[in-house]
């Protein structure tokens, strides 16, 4: 019997071991999570849980409680330009992060994936499957073990704030800065008028985030009581390398987060899924190609965006702003 441990309860890890069983419930399967439960840990709201997916849906669909809102309006401002993007019902929402990390736990279970909590890696030799799956995050425990480094790491801090005056629940607003970053402002839960409020940048890490988030703050006289925080690390990109020996890299120790936008909820569970078919063929080595084959668009297009725009921050602001006008004039003239 093939057997396979996954390092990581989170939606990289959940979404492996689902399509895992699907494929073949012979395949025996293992989740390690450091923590005593999945879900409700320090890492289950790690992101402003915004979700866009378009092919996946009915694979990954949140349920219920996992939904906080579903998202019909997208407004990016740029330089005081406003490019606002309609969705379809269905396509986008908030989720309620932790429930819909338990509503995929309580998926895999039912289909015999064994998840052990409060479980943490310290090194290889703890793990005997003949595969196995990095879905740790960032950065990387399995990297961080063989000592292989994560590139173009960006920085986020986020501040979760309730009976906000800037709540609306079907909108999300996200306004770009000259510094390859961006503040967002998602509608979470309407029963307290939630919001996420946050700020991300790719580079220049000895900003002070929590002191620019202020400022925006107050710039747009934004209220609210702060009832959490959080900030870490984000990987910008494809995380590379993808395979090495027996290991998978999925979610944002594999593929990251998609460059300009900083999404990686969809990237996860797509990863997490493409690493199960190559391991239900036994045709890991076919990972790489398939990983590519599906993200390398956005790759190229986005951190080109992300080098030219630091070029452009070196002349002006004005520079930096024109750059980005040429790029979303044209992105939703093919909308």
């Amino acid at each position: 019997m093939m057997k396979v441990d996954i390092v990581g309860g989170g939606l990289s890890g959940l979404s492996t071991a689902i399509s895992i069983k699907k494929l073949d419930k012979k395949i025996d399967v293992k989740i390690h999570e450091k923590y005593k439960e999945i879900g409700y840990n320090p890492d289950g709201r790690r992101c402003g849980e915004a979700h866009s997916i378009e092919r996946e849906w009915k694979k990954w669909k949140p349920e219920k409680k996992s939904v906080f809102n579903e998202i019909y309006t997208v407004d990016t401002i740029v330089g005081g330009k406003t490019y606002t993007l309609k969705r379809k019902a269905g396509i986008s929402c908030i989720l309620n992060r932790q429930e819909f990390i338990c509503q995929l736990g309580k998926e895999a279970r039912e289909l015999g994936a064994e998840i052990i909590t409060n479980d943490k890696i310290q090194n290889l030799e703890d793990l005997n499957g003949k595969y196995i799956v990095d879905a740790s995050g960032c950065p990387s425990k399995i990297k961080k073990i063989l000592n292989i480094k994560q590139k173009n790491i960006g920085i986020t801090y986020q501040q979760t704030l309730e009976d906000s005056n800037y709540f609306n629940k079907n909108t999300v607003k996200m306004f770009l800065t000259i510094n390859n970053g961006y503040f967002w402002i998602f509608p979470r839960n309407p029963e307290k008028k939630e919001i996420n409020l946050g700020v991300g940048i790719s580079n220049k890490k000895n900003i002070d985030l929590k002191k620019n988030l202020e400022e925006f703050k107050k710039n747009h006289n934004i209220t609210g009581k702060i009832n959490y925080t959080l900030g870490g690390l984000i990987p910008i990109g494809l995380q590379k390398p993808f395979l090495y020996k027996n290991i998978l890299f999925v979610g944002d120790s594999g593929v990251g987060t998609m460059p300009i936008t900083g999404e990686g909820i969809y990237r996860a569970l797509l990863s997490g899924d493409i690493a199960a078919r190559c391991i239900a063929k036994d045709n890991i080595k076919r990972y790489p190609y398939v990983i590519y084959r599906n993200f390398i668009k956005w790759q190229i297009l986005g951190m080109n965006m992300l080098r030219i725009s630091d070029a452009a921050n070196k002349i002006s602001e004005k520079a930096v702003f024109f750059l980005w006008h040429q790029f979303f004039d044209r992105l939703y003239k093919n909308k």
